[in-house]
């Protein structure tokens, strides 16, 4: 009869579940395994990588031969030296050479350049136009690394070096001196450069058969090449000694020897020791076999044992789904003392607490959210209405008085600004406007105030002309303008000026209204800073402490407000409101500058 597990600790069972299924078993078969393959199946695999890295070595010291090859076409080939050396009277006598014969032998789409990439021709003869594979030796051109490493090279030899551009060194280049039929020309001269295919060397240093990082040396111990993504060599070659080695890894080298260009440069591999032995378990028949013995004694066991686990388990699998569906049904125990029953009991009490809380709590606090989001929705609108008429009355009372005092056609004009603020200030159909759409409505303000004050006022805006399509909250600029028009410049005798800048950066929006005003007080400043962090009910506040009260409302802490007044000194209002994208470009002038 098989003993009743129920009352058995958990603990108990499960040191019993790995003694007798998991230690002893593994612990037999590792000893027999590792001691029989390792040697032979390490030794193996250690020449297969041996074998692959030797490849590797071979693809790339052939695609530099091919290179080589195809530079030593161009180095003898008299027709191209005669071109390059030929003083044109007329660029006409240029282009008709090089459509003739140029263009053809610089296309690297021929098969003949399957190692190349680019073939590049710099000459010293200013009659050469700039044109595909051929230019004209500049100041930049020599304060490139290439140029100075091949003007000090022995003539005639050509060098294989990294090059690229803006210090970005990501591809190999064959370049020569091309002196062969002309010695005598020591000073300047004309160079070859041809540039390698990245991607075939990029695919031979990625070797599928190669699980491990593989180094390109040089002759002076440095990595001038790798398919290690954590090392950068954009910026030049890295000393070997300097590249960390991971832990448990075998590091495999291959010279070239006395190769005519690769002299001193080796290949260095190194494939972590996991790689190595990875072929160890593949020794089938012998493993079909210790794996036969390590599943049938242990599954007998786990059966036995977790025939005492699994109909609990199920069962409370079953009334855990019938709780996500609200469906809260205690489970009938048989009173076992183990952690399932344990399990069990805590389950039954926990349906219990659920459902008291869902009835009790959980339904009020829904209700309570909902009258939240009712009474906040009743605020915003009234916060929308309470902005629109204290502007409205200020600009109607402008435009009124100065109608009074002097009958002029450029009141129509004024008149035409007016009905756009009347326009966007009472249609609130949409709370969110583009900021294009509320410069527009600074630029009605302030033509208003121009048209009030004469040259009493001065404005200057400045935006991004890529902003203008971002969305801000309606008419949470042009309140600060109107307050530095007011408060700020109006009761000036002499005048003033206001500046408006906008600008986004770094994903968020930042507007600066600055005026030369009569100023504030520190405690109207402090009062403003106030209105970020209080909590008072809305009541009939208008002006600034409405927009910033109706902005805390759309960006909560993502607002920022800084104010910086003294009396007599002007005033300057930095505000920030995040956005979603941003891009940097130079600010541009508004067309509108009084």
């Amino acid at each position: 009869m098989i003993p009743n597990l129920n009352n058995v600790r958990l603990r108990d069972k499960m040191l019993l579940l790995y003694f007798l299924c998991v230690f002893v078993p593994i612990l037999l078969t590792n000893f027999i395994f590792y001691n029989v393959t390792t040697a032979s199946v390490k030794n193996q695999r250690m020449q297969d990588i041996s074998r692959a890295l030797e490849q590797v070595k071979n693809e790339f010291l052939q695609e530099v031969e091919d290179t080589l090859q195809v530079s030593s076409v161009f180095y003898t080939d008299h027709l191209l030296n005669e071109i390059i050396e030929t003083k044109y009277e007329h660029p006409a006598e240029y282009v008709e050479v090089y459509d003739s014969y140029l263009r053809r032998i610089i296309n690297t789409s021929s098969p003949a350049y399957n190692s190349v990439d680019a073939i590049t021709v710099y000459v010293d003869n200013p009659t050469l136009l700039y044109s595909g594979g051929i230019v004209y030796i500049d100041q930049n051109v020599k304060q490139q690394d290439w140029y100075r490493e091949i003007s000090s090279a022995k003539p005639s030899a050509p060098i294989l070096m990294r090059t690229g551009q803006n210090g970005q060194l990501d591809t190999f280049s064959v370049i020569r001196r091309m002196d062969y039929y002309y010695y005598s020309r020591q000073e300047n001269g004309h160079f070859l450069k041809i540039d390698m295919r990245m991607p075939i060397i990029h695919q031979i240093f990625n070797n599928l058969n190669l699980q491990g990082r593989i180094y390109l040396l040089n002759d002076r111990g440095e990595v001038e090449y790798s398919n290690d993504a954590d090392l950068d060599l954009h910026a030049g070659a890295v000393p070997f000694e300097q590249v960390v080695t991971p832990e448990r890894t075998i590091e495999f080298h291959k010279g070239y020897g006395q190769s005519n260009h690769l002299t001193g440069w080796s290949i260095v591999g190194r494939i972590s020791e996991d790689e190595v032995f990875q072929e160890v378990r593949q020794n089938r028949n012998f493993i079909v076999l210790l794996t036969c013995l390590n599943i049938l004694l242990p599954t007998l066991i786990i059966v036995w044992i977790t025939r005492s686990l699994n109909v609990r388990l199920v069962r409370i699998l079953k009334h855990m789904k019938k709780l996500k569906n609200q469906h809260f049904e205690t489970i009938q125990d048989e009173g076992s003392s183990d952690e399932i029953g344990q399990l069990t009991g805590e389950f039954n009490r926990m349906t219990l607490q659920i459902q008291s809380l869902i009835n009790n709590v959980y339904v009020a606090d829904i209700q309570r959210k909902n009258l939240e989001l009712e009474r906040r929705h009743a605020q915003l609108n009234a916060l929308q209405s309470q902005i629109n008429p204290h502007f409205l009355f200020n600009a109607l009372e402008t435009i009124r008085m100065r109608s009074l005092m002097k009958d002029e056609e450029e009141t129509a004009r004024i008149i035409h600004n007016m009905a756009k603020i009347f326009r966007n200030s009472l249609v609130w159909r949409r709370d969110m406007v583009t900021l294009k759409e509320e410069l527009d409505f600074i630029y009605c303000f302030l033509e208003i105030q121009k048209y009030r004050f004469g040259d009493k006022i001065e404005y200057t805006i400045r935006t991004n002309e890529a902003d203008l399509s971002i969305s801000i909250p309606k008419m949470s600029i042009v309140t600060f303008v109107e307050n530095a028009s007011i408060h700020g410049i109006e009761p000036l005798k002499q005048g003033g000026k206001i500046e408006v800048e906008i600008r986004q950066s770094a994903g968020e929006l930042f507007c600066t209204i600055r005026d030369n005003g009569v100023g504030m007080s520190g405690e109207q400043v402090e009062k403003l800073h106030g209105y970020l962090i209080g909590e008072e009910e809305m009541g009939e506040r208008i002006g600034i402490q409405n927009v910033i009260y109706r902005l805390r409302m759309y960006y909560k802490d993502g607002l920022n407000l800084k104010v910086r007044s003294k009396v007599g000194e002007g005033t300057e209002i930095h505000l920030t409101i995040p956005i979603e994208k941003h891009e940097n470009k130079n600010l541009y002038q508004s067309p509108k500058v009084f």
